[in-house]
């Protein structure tokens, strides 16, 4: 166990390709086959290893359905032991028996995907999904690791998001994340599930209704940058403060590394929400041949992502709007639907100043 505190509070590793549900949306397209070169119990000792010598005090499992691992609890047992907290997403449709019994003995934090009530979240997560996912919260939280809810947002469900923070004060969850979609994986076939800019305005707006209501009940993230717009034009009185310590949707690319990721395949990334090649600038090497104390010092003199740190690099709307500073827009969408990382990101319906003036 090291006492190093490194530069990230959480790493997250997406264990595996295999899922046992078809989501609509799934961003990683997982099937019910594991992902090619997906790691080894011993690679995964070996990131575990890395994670701690990084200094990062959490270690973020996810999926596919992490749960389908047989070896997942051989995993996080050794990253207990190297003193690291634990954290896993899931369907839930695993969370019973053993392998409940599992999860709170080694004091897993776990989330729940679920995307609103259930004729709702059926047609976007396969039919008896809901009660699956429902019946894993009420263990979870009877067994007090229930961390979180997790909901994309959709065409389908964004209307009714309020169910979801709903179940989190009744469970009483520690957050609700709320996730915008970008086309990767299977989302890139299922387009007519992304909302449009309006739709995510009215969405987002009422998000911050719902994090009023529930303040100082769970914390309310959302994974959406041009969120931190809405929330500035509402004005609030502490949003410097809400900013810096409260907002989780800054564009990883603006953050300047702020996140590192790791692919079932051991392919170190900056954002889950993204497809990427080998021989793309984005990407930072693998695993098994890099570590991620170098992986992070690259990133930190990398030309590439350097370059953001000047927001003139921002082309269209994004480029001219008052508001770049605080958001400049998610880069992967604006990368998936135009082949360029600096385009606009086409879910914000905003108009800037200067382009209203003329």
């Amino acid at each position: 166990m090291t006492d190093k505190k490194g530069p990230l509070l959480m790493t997250s590793w997406r264990a595996t390709g295999a899922c046992n549900a078809r989501c609509k949306y799934c961003n990683v397209d997982a099937t019910g086959q594991h992902a090619p070169r997906e790691m080894t119990t011993q690679e995964a000792f070996h990131l575990v290893d890395e994670v701690s010598n990084f200094g990062v005090r959490w270690f973020g499992i996810k999926g596919g359905e992490p749960l389908m691992r047989k070896d997942i609890f051989e995993i996080v047992t050794y990253a207990k032991s190297k003193g690291l907290n634990v954290c896993l997403l899931t369907n839930g449709c695993f969370v019973d028996g053993e392998i409940y019994d599992n999860l709170v003995k080694n004091q897993v934090w776990t989330s729940v995907s679920i995307d609103g009530p259930e004729e709702i979240n059926d047609q976007l997560r396969g039919k008896g999904s809901y009660k699956k996912a429902l019946a894993a919260i009420e263990k979870l939280s009877a067994g007090k690791i229930l961390n979180g809810l997790a909901a994309a947002i959709t065409t389908i469900n964004y209307q009714h998001l309020d169910h979801v923070a709903e179940l989190a004060e009744k469970y009483h969850a520690n957050f609700v994340w709320y996730n915008h979609l970008v086309p990767s994986g299977r989302a890139k076939s299922t387009m007519d599930l992304t909302p449009t800019p309006e739709q995510y305005e009215w969405t987002l707006n009422h998000i911050w209704d719902l994090t009023q209501k529930y303040d100082g009940k769970f914390e309310i993230h959302v994974h959406c940058p041009h969120y931190v717009r809405v929330v500035k034009q509402r004005n609030p009185e502490n949003f410097d403060e809400w900013y810096e310590k409260k907002f989780h949707g800054k564009c990883t690319y603006f953050a300047f590394g702020g996140y590192l990721s790791v692919t079932e395949n051991g392919d170190l990334i900056p954002c889950f929400y993204t497809d990427l090649q080998p021989s793309e600038p984005m990407m930072l090497g693998n695993i098994r041949n890099k570590t991620l104390t170098k992986a992070w010092k690259e990133i930190q003199e990398s030309k590439y992502y350097n370059s953001f740190r000047d927001r003139n690099v921002l082309k269209g709307k994004c480029g001219v709007c008052e508001y770049r500073e605080l958001c400049g827009g998610c880069r992967n969408r604006a990368f998936a639907y135009t082949g360029d990382i600096c385009e606009s990101d086409p879910a914000c319906a905003y108009i800037p100043e200067s382009l209203r003036k003329k």
